[in-house]
């Protein structure tokens, strides 16, 4: 994204400032703080919020169902973001961009559980998504994901990536 946020977002800097600390290692602190702002957001909050929030905190799940939990909350909020919601927040975004990288979550997920056909279905939906992904380091990162994830699924292989997010290095 090149330009700046459109309007201050007080919950999406919170997001974005959890995100940072779970980076940085402390994801015990990072979780709790954005459990806490779901418990503000709520169920029926703004599906922006909502999205993003969920996409981040299943990434500091390393067990795969309860990271499949936020993923599959996260991809009900993004069908109920619209795309003047989206770029209220930044005008570069769309929501159609998510939608790759919500998909191949759902995939990894399902593939770490050993449900290699829920799996195969979603790694399909990421890679028909695929021409929404910008033609920049962080659409090639989802795509080199994606191809990762379908080998894997392939393979039925349900050892956690390496490249995942929140994965140890």
């Amino acid at each position: 994204m090149t330009t700046p946020p459109t309007a201050p977002d007080p919950t999406m800097d919170a997001i974005g400032q959890a995100v940072a600390e779970g980076r940085a290692g402390d994801v015990p602190s990072a979780r709790r703080k954005l459990l806490a702002l779901w418990s503000t957001i709520g169920v029926t909050g703004d599906p922006l919020h909502r999205c993003s929030l969920a996409h981040y905190l299943a990434d500091l799940y390393e067990d795969p169902s309860q990271a499949l939990a936020w993923d599959i909350r996260a991809l009900d909020a993004a069908d109920a973001v619209t795309e003047q919601r989206a770029q209220e927040h930044h005008a570069d975004l769309h929501i159609a961009g998510f939608y790759p990288s919500l998909h191949l979550n759902l995939a990894d997920a399902y593939r770490r559980l050993g449900s290699f056909a829920a799996a195969a279905e979603h790694i399909e939906a990421a890679r028909t998504q695929t021409p929404r992904l910008p033609r920049d380091p962080y659409g090639d990162l989802i795509r080199n994901a994606i191809h990762e994830v379908a080998e894997a699924i392939t393979a039925q292989d349900r050892t956690p990536r390496t490249s995942a997010p929140g994965s140890p290095s």
